[in-house]
């Protein structure tokens, strides 16, 4: 038996979403800026990536995400990264990409694992929908915590919060704009990857021969 997994239907999907992921970076549809964090909305197109093109196209989505996020930073085009970058750039890149790669990947694990449950099958494209951001938050702010908690332009800020340890400076550092984040993908990339998904997986039916 031989099973055709992957087929030319897929990556025209996924260049599909990678495009999408493109435009928004460079567009305002992709991020509100502020001093510090800008809120991102690119969380929208890598879950629904992850959930509608499995945990590949989750990887890869992801991976676009975080290539964009680079070169915001290489360009300036996001101030607090473009910082980070003068400081330590080889930390620069595992902050901005592998946390955005892990997200999508993780997204699309947890959406299978739970789409395979027939009693929570319903309720899994909201789950993961809310995940893709949370863990978009949970990863980079651990990488930003590891990396460059104790170099003289992050202690600033931590002085400014007032925090007194990694862990408040991470809540004062996100704040409203994480529940934001995670609100605005729920509800948008939940609906979207719920209408796509049925349409995406009835053309991706593997195709079986017999030897």
């Amino acid at each position: 038996m031989k099973t055709k997994q992957f087929n030319t239907k897929f990556f025209v999907e996924l260049a599909l979403m990678i495009a999408i992921i493109i435009i928004m970076s460079f567009t305002p549809l992709g991020y509100i800026r502020l001093p510090g964090l800008s809120i991102t909305f690119l969380t929208v197109p890598v879950a629904v990536g992850a959930i509608v093109l499995g945990p590949i196209g989750g990887l890869i989505c992801g991976a676009a995400f975080g290539l964009t996020s680079f070169y915001q930073a290489l360009t300036g085009g996001s101030a607090f990264t473009a910082a980070l970058l003068g400081i330590n750039p080889l930390g620069t890149v595992f902050l901005t990409i592998i946390p955005r790669v892990l997200e999508g990947l993780l997204t699309g694990l947890i959406f299978k694992a739970l789409h395979n449950n027939k009693k929570i099958q319903k309720i899994s494209y909201y789950i993961a929908a809310f995940c893709c951001p949370v863990l978009n938050t949970l990863l980079f702010m651990s990488s930003l915590v590891v990396i460059f908690y104790h170099t003289e332009y992050i202690q600033g800020m931590v002085t400014k919060f007032g925090a007194t340890n990694p862990f408040l400076f991470v809540v004062a550092f996100v704040g409203i704009q994480g529940v934001i984040e995670a609100g605005v993908c729920f509800v948008i990339a939940s609906i979207i990857s719920r209408v796509l998904y049925p349409i995406v997986k009835k053309d991706q039916i593997p195709v079986t021969t017999k030897s």
